[in-house]
């Protein structure tokens, strides 16, 4: 059960006024977790707005929450209360499908994410803006104790959005020539993977801006301007892998003419709207393009713990609470240097 505990929220859309929702109790395979910290996705601010006109108002988001467990099941085996804990995307699944069995649970068709999804039950599952939640400890991630909470939350979507089909694409081997497109809270974290699997990184954005942190800060080996004919042009058939992270409307084709024959283009940024591709890019150097969704249980533990070894965490803005709003505004015009992340303990009032 991915329920919060008796807390007055303000929903971003107008009009919603406020709300009070109810935890569901500790059930024998449930931990329950104090919240300390969650990070603010895109995909929240789709939400809200229901710009995939699948919203529920009233809606609570927060998918890449961190915390202290409170309180475990008699059949929990994995956590003990003390533990620093996380849950990411999603808090139950059918447990039994081809998918699931293959520890995919991210692709099971009785998937049900952390916010903006009825249970099993027939509740709906709210999420981290919130101080407490209750969730099955198989959907539970265990945070190693070099793995700063604040900087690691974002690693519950952004980091496993990213890693899972590096891995599974074979775009984790050193040596290998990685682009990533667009410098965001997915595509700043994608650059640090690169950079720990031993891989080269070029950094493609719209924003010549960019170039400094994206080469000094972050550590990428090049960076292309995609508006710039030229530049695209020298690099050409180069790339073994790229990983897409601009949840906008945009223009693919040059961007796969960048991949080396039988190169591959993953598709992890969601826009709202359809792409248009002429078949051709991909049929003349028997290129792929594929998308990805997060990732499942074991890889998201796999993601924690290698980040955690490797010092990958996302850069953050902490911000109260109460600046929620104006973080959602300033997410929606891409001022943020990469993952606002909300202060829970510190600045949130339970009713």
């Amino acid at each position: 059960m991915a329920e919060i505990v008796m807390l007055f929220v303000r929903l971003v859309e107008e009009g919603a006024g406020q709300q009070l929702v109810t935890c569901s109790k500790n059930g024998d395979t449930d931990v329950t977790l104090r919240i300390l910290y969650c990070g603010i996705c895109h995909s929240d601010l789709h939400c809200i707005k229901n710009e995939w006109t699948n919203t529920v108002y009233p809606v609570l988001p927060g998918h890449e929450i961190v915390g202290v467990i409170t309180e475990v099941g008699s059949k929990v085996n994995k956590f003990k209360v003390g533990d620093k804990a996380g849950v990411g995307c999603m808090v139950n699944s059918c447990r039994s499908c081809p998918s699931c069995k293959q520890e995919s649970e991210n692709y099971c068709g009785g998937l049900i994410l952390t916010y903006n999804s009825i249970d099993t039950d027939g509740t709906m599952t709210y999420g981290g803006y919130s101080d407490t939640i209750v969730v099955q400890e198989h959907f539970v991630v265990r945070f190693p104790e070099s793995m700063p909470l604040d900087k690691g939350a974002p690693l519950l979507c952004a980091g496993i959005t990213v890693y899972s089909p590096m891995k599974y694409f074979g775009l984790s081997e050193p040596g290998k020539h990685l682009g990533v497109v667009g410098l965001g809270g997915l595509g700043h974290v994608a650059v640090k993977f690169g950079k720990a699997f031993g891989m080269k990184v070029t950094v493609i954005s719209t924003s010549p801006s960019k170039q400094k942190e994206a080469t000094e800060s972050l550590g990428a080996d090049a960076f292309l301007v995609s508006r710039d004919s030229e530049q695209l042009k020298a690099a050409m058939g180069t790339m073994d892998g790229i990983i897409n992270t601009v949840s906008a409307v945009h223009d693919i084709a040059p961007l796969i003419y960048l991949l080396k024959p039988h190169g591959k283009m993953i598709m992890v940024g969601a826009p709202d709207k359809p792409l248009q591709l002429h078949v051709f890019p991909l049929i003349m150097g028997g290129r792929i393009l594929a998308g990805s969704c997060i990732g499942g249980m074991k890889d998201t533990q796999e993601m924690i713990d290698f980040a955690a070894k490797h010092n990958v965490a996302a850069d953050i803005e902490l911000v109260r609470i109460d600046y929620v709003n104006k973080a959602m505004e300033r997410l929606a015009k891409g001022d943020v240097r990469y993952r606002f992340v909300i202060d829970i303990a510190n600045t949130l009032i339970a009713a």
